[in-house]
């Protein structure tokens, strides 16, 4: 695995899945940036558990995956550093179908949600969907304080076709 030192808090990581590119394909409605992230586990193991997941799945297409940002944690700070990358994903779900399935992925992957910021083992966000503004009370698009993260902001400014 090929690294990036940034800076003394963030590193860059490159494997076989993240990053990533294909081509977009015909058939998919909508486009969706999803974040992913983790600090509980073997975490890079389970990024491609997640790349593999919606690899099969036939209601996505992975148009892009960035490279995996190791950062540390914010809100509660006596955690191990996150790993992040964001998925440039094309599907025919709605948001709220997406929601219901990215929350899926995250229980089958253990997700325990034990206080804000805690830790946890995958965290699944959708960042972006199309150019909606949504505010439900399970679901902001777009996600709120996505452009005050490192997480989601370095990732992301590796993803080429994010014109929505």
């Amino acid at each position: 695995m090929k690294k990036i030192v940034l800076n003394k808090d963030l590193t860059l990581f490159f494997n076989k899945h993240f990053p990533i590119k294909n081509r977009r394909k015909k058939g998919y409605k909508h486009l969706a940036v999803v974040g992913i992230g983790g600090n509980k586990g073997d975490v890079i193991k389970r990024f491609e558990s997640v790349y593999g997941y919606f690899s099969k799945d036939k209601r996505f297409h992975i148009v892009e995956t960035s490279p995996i940002l190791k950062n540390p944690p914010f809100g509660y700070l006596k955690q191990k550093d996150f790993l992040n990358a964001v998925l440039l994903l094309q599907t025919s779900l709605s948001p709220k179908e997406l929601l219901k399935n990215l929350l899926h992925v995250e229980k089958i992957n253990k997700r325990k949600r034990s206080f804000k910021n805690a830790p946890r083992s995958l965290d699944l966000d959708i960042i972006f969907y199309d150019n909606l503004n949504i505010n439900f009370k399970r679901l902001s698009i777009p996600h709120p304080s996505w452009h005050k993260r490192d997480s989601v902001l370095i990732p992301l400014s590796y993803i080429e076709r994010i014109s929505l």
